[in-house]
């Protein structure tokens, strides 16, 4: 839409010159009416979905490491999510060697956060979801160890949140978990259903409504794949975002909205 009017308005105001400019500017603003201001051509993606996996499985790596030894089950964990979502074979190999990276003696993560943040920075959806990608994965044994939580909490500065909103980050994700599989299971699964959306009882229906559609928004495949997430790890935000709509649907019958 906006090439068009960008391409019919540079004609009239500039001619043919005007009209090349207003096409590229319009293009522009339609990836980002598409996929949300972090946007960018998918000629270019490449680079942010290698940065994108790499993060995530030297993340992975360096948690499971934190408490000095890399256990069965956790290698189990990450295998299981690499099959949940059914990653390429060419992606699964450099998970793997990415994985191990992450895990050696003394790695120093910073480096790798510096790359992310110079190449995906800018764009808040990609920086969420590789923070809930951990958060997961540290929940996978039902529990938080110290010194998870401690690389957790590194990680998340590393990426501009401050410790509150780290906090009501990993709150959120945590409730969400209780609606996995369709159903939560917490006897107090209403307030687990506020919670997972960040807000509270007192909250108004417009103020949860607002909340629900914001979290929609940035678990939307277009928009993260457009942002620059491989297309075979959208499987997890797809279940993220059923477990939100869970759990506003549980506060929707709840409060007839």
């Amino acid at each position: 839409m906006f090439k068009l009017i960008g391409f019919i308005a540079g004609y009239y105001f500039l001619g043919f010159f005007g009209a090349l400019l207003g096409l590229f500017a319009g293009a522009f603003f339609d990836r980002i009416r598409a996929y949300g201001s972090g946007a960018i051509n998918p000629l270019q993606n490449a680079l942010r979905q290698t940065v994108f996996l790499e993060t995530v499985f030297i993340s992975m790596g360096k948690l499971a490491k934190a408490d000095g030894h890399v256990s069965q089950d956790e290698i189990a964990h990450v295998e299981q999510f690499m099959q949940k979502l059914g990653m390429t074979e060419t992606h699964r190999s450099q998970a793997i060697a990415s994985f191990k990276q992450g895990a050696a003696p003394d790695f120093d993560i910073a480096p790798t956060y510096q790359r992310f943040q110079a190449v995906c920075g800018h764009t808040k959806n990609l920086k969420q979801m590789l923070l809930v990608y951990l958060i997961v994965m540290a929940l996978a044994d039902g529990h938080f160890h110290p010194a998870e939580e401690a690389l957790l909490t590194d990680i998340a500065a590393r990426l501009g949140y401050d410790q509150a909103a780290f906090r009501q980050l990993m709150d959120m994700v945590l409730n969400q978990s209780h609606f996995a599989g369709g159903q939560a299971s917490a006897a107090d699964a209403l307030d687990d259903a506020y919670k997972a959306l960040g807000v509270s009882k007192d909250s108004t229906d417009a103020e949860i409504k607002r909340a629900y559609r914001k979290l929609i928004s940035q678990y939307h495949p277009d928009k993260l794949i457009g942002q620059g997430m491989p297309e075979d790890m959208i499987a997890m935000a797809t279940e993220q975002a059923k477990e939100i709509q869970l759990a506003y649907d549980m506060i929707k019958k709840n409060r007839n909205i």
